[in-house]
């Protein structure tokens, strides 16, 4: 379903500081999102980062340690969660924590809505024969639900900000934008990836969605997968990345659907750079490509009244 707190706070922060474009509104709303900062969206985002957050150091730890209990628990899992694939038994193994402890910071962190589980929508896996068993690896896989971040700049925190936590107490930032300018790609793909999910639900309005979210199992994941009352179909792949998306990012979708045995109604690419020529001549209606441009229809008609990103003025 559409994400309504992440459509909100990506309102209020186009509201708060009108950026150039809907590329630099998503990138910096990657970090920024949920803060409730006027910023300079001209400057650099590594400008920004000093200006508003390390600067800012002490008073957000203190406001970050008041949300997490400064519970040991707590802020590994986040951390876990921000920086591994998002889904809980991963998380749990890479925080060095098991069902018992993890389990108790995944539900406290759940209760203070510092994020939200997407459930799977994976099958369990049965045995043709109805006496037979399960290969061992079959019958090993456990379906993990995933965890999203209910505010960016939460999920920047603990991606960026807390492992390099003690240089930072010290004033040397060197590792901390180092690692930021290695991997603020991969790391804004995850938002574009929830933002382009509220885009194409927005889209769909009229429709009723029966179930909406990323897909993955054992073998496949697909960023998008979009269902309707009707019966429609919508596979979406999201791609931020500095260079235009082709023809064969189409077909590594249409084999990810052929692999789970559908038949999409429409496949849709959302891309930062755009795309080929060639893709652009096969757009219609079995295929739809969306730029950060299409961004835009979000905060179309739409008024700057109320302001909601201000994660530490809400009731956690």
């Amino acid at each position: 379903m559409t994400n309504t707190k992440l459509l909100e706070q990506f309102r209020s922060f186009y509201f708060r500081n009108f950026p150039d474009d809907m590329e630099i509104q998503i990138e910096y709303f990657a970090i920024f999102g949920g803060l409730g900062l006027e910023i300079d969206t001209a400057k650099p985002t590594t400008f920004l980062i000093e200006e508003h957050i390390l600067q800012n150091f002490d008073s957000l730890n203190e406001k970050i340690e008041q949300l997490t209990l400064n519970d040991t628990n707590n802020k590994r899992l986040l951390t876990a969660l921000a920086v591994g694939d998002r889904r809980i038994f991963s998380a749990f193994k890479r925080a060095g924590l098991n069902n018992g402890n993890g389990g108790g910071a995944l539900n406290f962190l759940q209760e203070k809505g510092l994020i939200q589980i997407e459930y799977s929508r994976e099958e369990p896996a049965k045995s043709l024969n109805p006496k037979g068993k399960l290969k061992k690896e079959i019958a090993r896989h456990r379906i993990s639900h995933k965890v999203l971040f209910t505010y960016p700049f939460i999920r920047f925190w603990f991606y960026f900000i807390y492992p390099h936590i003690r240089e930072i107490r010290n004033g040397d930032y060197d590792k901390l934008f180092k690692n930021f300018e290695s991997k603020q790609n991969s790391y804004t793909s995850l938002v574009f990836e929830e933002l382009s999910e509220v885009l194409l639900n927005y889209n769909l309005r009229d429709a009723q969605i029966l179930s909406s979210g990323s897909y993955w199992d054992a073998n496949v994941e697909i960023d998008i997968l979009t269902v309707t009352d009707d019966e429609r179909v919508y596979v979406a792949e999201c791609k931020w990345t500095n260079h235009q998306v082709n023809k064969s990012e189409l077909h590594k979708l249409e084999e990810k659907c052929e692999k789970l045995d559908i038949e999409p109604s429409q496949v849709i690419l959302f891309s930062k750079r755009g795309f080929s020529k060639e893709l652009k001549q096969m757009e219609g209606k079995d295929l739809a490509l969306y730029s950060c441009e299409d961004f835009k229809a979000l905060v179309k008609n739409t008024s700057n009244s109320e302001l909601l990103d201000n994660l530490f003025s809400s009731n956690h």
